[in-house]
């Protein structure tokens, strides 16, 4: 008897269908074809014990399973469950007449327990797209996918829960994900209040300056770069970062989510992630870390794709590889990342706020009074890994000296995070309601032709912007960046229009562009 079973594969954040087909003729053996990897063919042998543990036989006769696509490689260990049921219904040994109605997907424990996989939210998307009645999903991975609610979810934990859905004898709504007292307890933790896992500007006395560009920045979605001395703050201030970014939209939401879905990253979290991530990889990370990969098909998403949506902060910026700071140029410019390997290509999006933090110098206290022992030579060469490229990828440059001793003393104060977050919220609504239809959500992101359309300039403001460019040599990278921060400072003061002071200001963060900056 030929029995059908869908399932499905993700490739970068979408899925695909994939069908498990088995049939039992006469003959001997069980056959698994379809360009399975080691641990689907090793599912073969979870499958028969996880069976046996629950009671059911393998047929004495010739077993075919096929994954189609033939043509398509399949990996990892969420087709035992698929298998099995296709072996149980094959075989007869238990009528399933609701089997063909859902997308199914599951590891198997050898004791009949199911184990989470990766990439439910995909899933259960091409579930909708392709009509099917709903998923039958581990309970963790169906935790994921609990904000699509237009398909009926199941969270199993065993094989019993399964055949329960599919024989359509009695009614399997306590299994429906909503109902389970996993996903009640889950949303208990979740409404609980916690504690705060991020510094706040209150906290952080003095650079006033400083955090006036980071508002810029978390309110445009501009890539800023902090430079200055040991203990002047710069990573404080770029952790700080994290409390003022506004929440995400639902588009946004469900990209981010779709790709710690399919890294296997979500973390048994509750639905649609809501907190903009913030990822800080160590300066050693490799360059697949940071960008992503793997063997084969098997293309796993990177730090500047797990940071999408929200921060990628690179502390000792100019203490990281060359080769891996070229190669944030693409995702800098492009919001995504192609990952290219002999028999695929995959692409993710990485569309990230890039915080970069440096020293100046070797010793780090160049600028800094008669601090610096290094030789113009030696700044020369210790910036050079900021090449031109990559500068005029980073919208803001921020020169951050240490704290004055008499603030430190005196303490007090500062403007809270919250004060500083409700503006940045405001900025981005303006920019949600301009950019709406364009398919993306911050000023940072626009192309030439939406500048042109959303930014333009007085002829006060062009021959303004004429002798900032000519004075300060910029390239015609960091003149489109200026326009977006005046862009962005225009909306964070609620002003319809750039004005002269939104330049000028704007252009004061392009500072590394003077020639004679390191006075060599």
């Amino acid at each position: 008897m030929l029995t059908y079973i869908h399932g499905a594969k993700c490739v970068g954040i979408e899925a695909v269908p994939v069908t498990i087909e088995v049939d039992i003729t006469l003959g001997v053996g069980i056959h698994l074809v379809g360009l399975a990897d080691a641990a689907v063919k090793e599912s073969l042998l979870r499958t028969v014990t996880a069976l046996q543990a629950k009671g059911y036989h393998i047929p004495g006769k010739k077993i075919v399973i096929n994954l189609a696509p033939a043509d398509m490689h399949k990996q990892g260990s969420g087709y035992d469950l698929p298998i099995a049921l296709g072996i149980i219904a094959a075989s007869g040994q238990c009528p399933m007449p609701e089997l063909e109605q859902y997308l199914i997907m599951g590891e198997l424990g050898l004791d009949g327990s199911i184990r989470e996989v990766s990439g439910s939210l995909p899933m259960v998307e091409l579930a909708l797209k392709q009509g099917f009645r709903g998923c039958i999903l581990p309970v963790a991975s169906a935790l994921e996918a609990v904000d699509y609610t237009a398909a009926e979810i199941y969270g199993v934990q065993t094989l019993d829960d399964v055949l329960r859905i599919l024989a359509g004898k009695e009614d399997p709504s306590d299994l429906l994900i909503w109902n389970t007292d996993t996903y009640r307890r889950a949303m208990a933790a979740a409404s609980a209040p916690g504690r705060r896992q991020y510094m706040d500007f209150a906290d952080i006395l003095g650079q006033e300056g400083a955090k006036r560009g980071v508002e810029i920045a978390a309110a445009g979605g501009h890539n800023i770069l902090l430079l200055g001395a040991p203990g002047s703050g710069k990573s404080s201030i770029a952790k700080a970062m994290a409390g003022i970014l506004p929440p995400m939209t639902l588009e946004e939401s469900a990209i981010t989510s779709k790709i710690y879905s399919v890294a296997g990253r979500s973390g048994g979290g509750v639905g649609l992630l809501r907190m903009r991530p913030f990822r800080a990889p160590h300066i050693s990370a490799s360059k697949v870390a940071i960008l992503g990969g793997g063997s084969g098909e098997n293309i796993l998403p990177g730090e500047v794709s797990l940071a999408s949506g929200g921060v990628l902060f690179l502390d000792e910026f100019c203490e990281a590889p060359k080769s891996t700071l070229e190669a944030l140029r693409a995702p800098l410019e492009d919001h995504k990342v192609s990952i290219s390997r002999l028999k695929a290509k995959i692409t993710y999006p990485a569309s990230f706020m890039l915080v970069a933090a440096s020293n100046p110098c070797p010793c780090g206290y160049y600028g800094e009074g008669d601090r610096c022992t290094c030789t113009p030579g030696q700044r020369l060469s210790y910036l050079s890994k900021l090449s031109g490229p990559i500068m005029d990828r980073i919208d803001l440059q921020l020169w951050i000296h240490p704290v004055q001793t008499s603030t430190l003393v005196r303490g007090g104060k500062a403007e809270p995070s919250s004060a500083i977050a409700e503006r940045v919220l405001r900025a981005r609504e303006v920019q949600r309601r301009r950019l709406d239809g364009c398919g993306i959500f911050t000023n940072a992101e626009m192309t030439k032709e939406q500048m042109e359309r959303f930014c333009p300039l007085s002829e006060e403001c062009k021959q303004l912007l004429e002798q900032l460019i000519d004075r300060l040599g910029l390239s015609a990278r960091a003149y489109t960046r200026i326009i977006k921060i005046a862009r962005t400072i225009a909306d964070l003061a609620a002003a319809p229009d750039i004005l002269p002071a939104h330049l000028s200001e704007a252009a004061g963060y392009r500072f590394l562009d003077r020639r004679d900056i390191l006075n060599l």
